[in-house]
């Protein structure tokens, strides 16, 4: 029988399923969701942004639809380098809005771990890399302009207060670029083989992680998620 107990904080279990595109975070998310909540209360929350999906969206307009997507392609691009730069106020404003977005959906998780409810994210927010895996948008580039910095020192501040909340496990899955590639649509490799390459070294602030490979049958990669998930709450009874 799966525990109940909350944390001395008031808090529910957090459990934070992070890798790359193409790692299976969703999947394992949704099945360690379905698994839990024949004991428990448990929700599922999504922390990314779904740019792809606006992206794709920004396309479908008659006319204007792709000239508009690379343009702010490029300009997102440049803004995930540390040697690039953030072009104007006006790109400045659409990656704090993004990032809003992020913020609203992590004080909603934050509600549910209040009223009780196991959460399982797909996705958490860090501070170590920033432009690009889920960190700040735009403290990896050069910003110019006192509007572009007094956002950049703003969506900072958002992400060191989501950041400062560890999750009581951090499920990490690794995958090489073959099979990450061979899983996903439309990523481009260069981006893809960073985020690869960043996975491991991520820390959450120090929080307990354990890594899976990803490109181990799912079978094994969901039982041992599952041991994981089961010693975490053994050790909160």
């Amino acid at each position: 029988m799966i525990s109940n107990k909350l944390r001395r904080d008031g808090l529910a279990p957090l459990i934070a399923i992070v890798g790359s595109d193409g790692s299976g975070k969703t999947t394992l998310s949704l099945d360690l969701k379905h698994w839990l909540e024949q004991s428990r209360p448990v929700e599922y929350s999504y922390l990314g942004l779904r740019s792809n999906d606006v992206d794709q969206w920004i396309k479908s307009m008659p006319v204007i639809g792709q000239r508009v997507s690379d343009y702010f392609t490029k300009r997102a691009g440049q803004a995930r380098k540390k040697e690039g730069k953030i072009s104007g106020p006006g790109t400045a404003m659409v990656l704090y809005g993004f990032s809003l977005i992020r913020k609203r959906r992590f004080a909603a998780m934050m509600a549910k771990r209040r009223r009780g409810v196991l959460v399982i994210t797909d996705r958490y927010p860090q501070t170590e890399v920033p432009g690009f895996y889920d960190g700040p948008g735009l403290s990896a580039a050069r910003g110019e302009g006192g509007v572009v910095r007094w956002l950049t020192r703003r969506e900072y501040k958002l992400y060191e207060q989501m950041a400062s909340i560890k999750p009581d496990l951090v499920i990490r899955l690794n995958i090489d670029i073959d099979t990450a590639l061979a899983r996903t649509n439309n990523h481009q490799r260069d981006l893809l083989e960073a985020k690869i390459a960043v996975t491991p070294k991520l820390k959450f602030g120090g929080a307990h992680i354990v890594d899976l490979s990803a490109a181990a049958p799912y079978e094994q990669v969901l039982a041992n998620a599952k041991q994981a998930v089961q010693a975490m709450l053994d050790s909160r009874r």
